[in-house]
């Protein structure tokens, strides 16, 4: 096997660019630069070590993990964090199995009951929560069992979405495309934000993110052209190739996410999809000038004002919020 493509093993491994970059920044892989090649390439090792990433993944190994047993030759370390996570998964089993009993329980009860619902009334209830108790589910916390509750719910739908209004602001603009783009963006926004001394002229600032490739580019995908921000004072002039743009504010629903959990795009956005109080505003223009494919998701990147001033900031350490664009439905809505 030759050189390959950042590209080309996203798709052999149905996995995103984004989540390749991701795996760079934190050490797991490392690829291959050509100096008559301006892109990502990955050796055969590299590969290789790319597929044992993704199993361990698959068996719900932490990232942090995968990196202890790759990091060492020692296949004690693997084994102690198989058999860590193998108990956990027994414990999830066994409450599993708790569950089902106690409910397969509760519908017999219900169906020899009259119409009138009186579970609450019933002190046989009490019988069978009892066999919830922490000792015969053998979980180390009672807290267990809320966490392994919540866990199952997240992968269905988000809870902690919020709605948030987003004030009109000046902000400094630039674009970049191809290879890393967002990583060209960041570099240059950096470096503005740095040379005008703008921490000290609006300590309040913001910055954002977002895909503004040509089309629809899927969540998940490599961005072709992406776009970042930052607000600055409206007496502000900004250098090329910075453009200076008028945000008009607006209305949006929040999720915060970890770097990296970018798949919480689509919980999102099934969140607004499904929502009774609010629609999508996708179409919407809420800045100008306005470019075809800008200003519909964001990412706000969380106290970019303390970031970027420490240089020993890690990305993977980075707290985003994904921001997607709403308005209420009217009388006639669903």
């Amino acid at each position: 096997m030759g050189l390959q493509t950042i590209s080309r093993v996203s798709k052999m491994f149905n996995i995103s660019t984004r989540t390749l970059r991701y795996y760079e920044q934190i050490g797991l892989i490392q690829p291959i630069r050509k100096e008559d090649f301006a892109y990502r390439t990955y050796d055969e090792s590299t590969v290789v070590r790319l597929q044992q990433v993704i199993v361990l993944r698959k068996l719900r190994v932490p990232l942090k993990q995968i990196a202890e047993i790759l990091k060492s030759e020692d296949t004690a370390v693997a084994i102690k964090v198989f058999q860590q996570n193998l108990t956990e998964i027994k414990d999830e089993i066994t409450a599993l199995s708790t569950i089902r009993s106690v409910m397969q329980a509760l519908l017999e009860r219900l169906h020899l009951q009259s119409d009138e619902l009186r579970l609450l009334d019933d002190e046989s209830l009490l019988e069978i929560v009892d066999s919830l108790t922490v000792s015969k589910i053998n979980f180390k916390e009672e807290k267990s069992m809320e966490e392994l509750n919540q866990a199952s719910e997240k992968l269905k739908k988000l809870t902690d979405v919020r709605v948030v209004y987003l004030p009109p602001m000046a902000v400094a603009a630039v674009s970049a495309t191809g290879e890393n783009c967002e990583g060209q963006a960041a570099d240059m926004i950096n470096r503005f934000v740095l040379e005008s001394n703008l921490l000290k002229i609006k300590p309040d600032i913001r910055h954002f993110g977002f895909d503004c490739s040509a089309g629809k580019t899927g969540v998940g995908e490599p961005s072709h052209k992406y776009q970042m921000w930052v607000s600055i004072p409206e007496n502000m002039a900004v250098p090329k190739p910075l453009v200076k743009r008028t945000f008009d504010g607006g209305l949006y629903a929040a999720h915060m996410i970890k770097m990296g959990d970018f798949d919480h795009w689509i919980l999102l956005k099934n969140w607004v999809m499904n929502n009774d109080k609010y629609e999508h505003d996708w179409h919407s223009v809420r800045c100008t000038p306005y470019e075809k494919d800008m200003d519909r998701c964001f990412e706000e990147q969380l106290n970019y004002w303390g970031n970027i001033q420490k240089p020993e900031f890690r990305s993977e350490d980075m707290q985003l919020d994904l921001l997607f664009p709403i308005k209420e439905k009217t009388c006639g809505g669903k």
